[in-house]
């Protein structure tokens, strides 16, 4: 984008001043994650089973910025739409990038989520109450038209290869769970009866067909690194999405089980209190099982030379999933083991996140991250490629992330 500035009314056309700002062209909907990550820092910094004087305070600052934020991805975004429609249809159309699209939904409502748990105390109830509704409505009308549309879409007008099976197909399904998630917050506010056992069952049923839709996505993601081997370098990070739905499953059960008592009858809600733990436990664990894993194959691809990219926001909002639930179990167990978990994960989700932004800030100011992709350094590595079941094809998805060069 270029701006022509005159500098004084009297000056002549050769005293024009050129400013040049970084164009939105490739400003897709994968900058959504850094909203997500960012209020999934304040989200899961509020549970910690920590006392020390100025974590509120803090969590709020983090929910404000995280608010800021989407604020301004939404203006980009939109900004995208009116001045890069061809791009913008682009994405859409690309198997591999129009999975992005979930995060919207989702930082919607990981937003929304903030402004209860910690937002109440700078704006008011009624004004956060009011927020958060707003965007659990539009995140959710969003989210769930984003697990319809983007695998229809596959299914009719694309024709998709076992080899470009990637963790980021999970992104249109896991934003019903958030919403599960915020609808649990939003119940007791609601009128006794019809209306919060309406909102109760309603997140139960988004909860259940996210699921549903993950169990359906993760034998192929695991068949296709079994057959065709790791992930290219840039997109190792997204490894770590499969968190998302195993953490934010097991937040929604809880967080639903403790408002259970109020907005259904006695039996069904103590039942619903067992669920929690009996579902959240083993989900627990092998949400721990995948880290290790994920983890692994993030050492090993920092070691042949993984470059920076968008993907390493992938550290952030699954991680923060698990934080919560394990908060969520803490409370529901009383066990000081998940207490300790929730601690360690938050630990390593903050560090992520500052790591993560300083460089996506570093990346922005440069013009790294939104300059034209080349996908130079998004090929798998020769030690990672196998052949007989054709070509990688998630070359896209890393040329999408803006990887720079390590």
């Amino acid at each position: 984008m270029v701006i022509a500035v005159q500098p004084h009314r009297h000056a002549t056309a050769s005293t024009f001043t050129t400013v040049r700002l970084p164009s939105l062209r490739h400003f897709g909907p994968n900058w959504y994650a850094t909203v997500m990550g960012t209020a999934i820092v304040a989200n899961a910094g509020v549970g910690l089973p920590l006392d020390f004087p100025g974590l509120r305070t803090a969590c709020t600052a983090v929910w404000a910025l995280s608010a800021a934020l989407l604020a301004v991805v939404l203006a980009a975004r939109a900004a995208h739409w009116v001045h890069h429609r061809d791009q913008a249809r682009a994405h859409l159309a690309d198997p591999a990038i129009a999975p992005f699209y979930g995060c919207l939904s989702m930082a919607l409502l990981a937003v929304g989520i903030g402004t209860l748990t910690v937002g109440e105390d700078v704006i008011g109830e009624p004004a956060a109450v009011t927020t958060a509704a707003a965007l659990f409505i539009a995140g959710t009308l969003i989210g769930l038209t984003a697990a319809v549309v983007v695998p229809y879409r596959m299914v009719v007008r694309q024709r998709v290869a076992l080899s470009a099976a990637s963790p980021v197909w999970l992104l249109p399904v896991v934003s019903p769970m958030v919403s599960a998630s915020l609808g649990s917050l939003l119940v007791p506010r609601l009128p006794a009866g019809q209306w919060r056992e309406g909102l109760l069952l309603a997140s139960y049923a988004m909860f259940a067909l996210s699921l549903l839709a993950t169990l359906i996505i993760l034998p192929m993601l695991f068949s296709r690194l079994i057959h065709l081997g790791p992930l290219p370098l840039a997109l190792t990070p997204t490894l770590f999405l499969v968190l998302g739905p195993l953490g934010q499953s097991t937040t929604a059960v809880n967080k639903l089980a403790d408002v259970a008592p109020g907005a259904i009858r006695t039996p069904y809600a103590e039942a619903l209190g067992t669920f929690a733990v009996i579902y959240g436990v083993p989900v627990m664990a092998f949400a721990l099982l995948w880290l290790l894993l994920a983890g692994a194959m993030v050492v090993r691809a920092a070691r042949e030379g993984m470059p920076f990219a968008m993907t390493w926001w992938a550290f952030t909002f699954p991680v923060g999933t698990c934080v919560t639930g394990a908060e969520g179990l803490a409370h529901h167990t009383g066990r000081v083991a998940f207490d300790w978990l929730a601690v360690g994960l938050y630990a390593f989700l903050f560090t992520a996140w500052a790591v993560a932004g300083f460089r996506t800030l570093r990346g922005l100011f440069s013009g790294a991250l939104l300059a034209t992709p080349t996908g130079r350094c998004c090929r798998p590595a020769a030690s990672t490629s196998r052949k007989g079941d054709g070509e990688l094809d998630v070359d896209r998805v890393a040329e999408f992330e803006g990887a720079e060069e390590a």
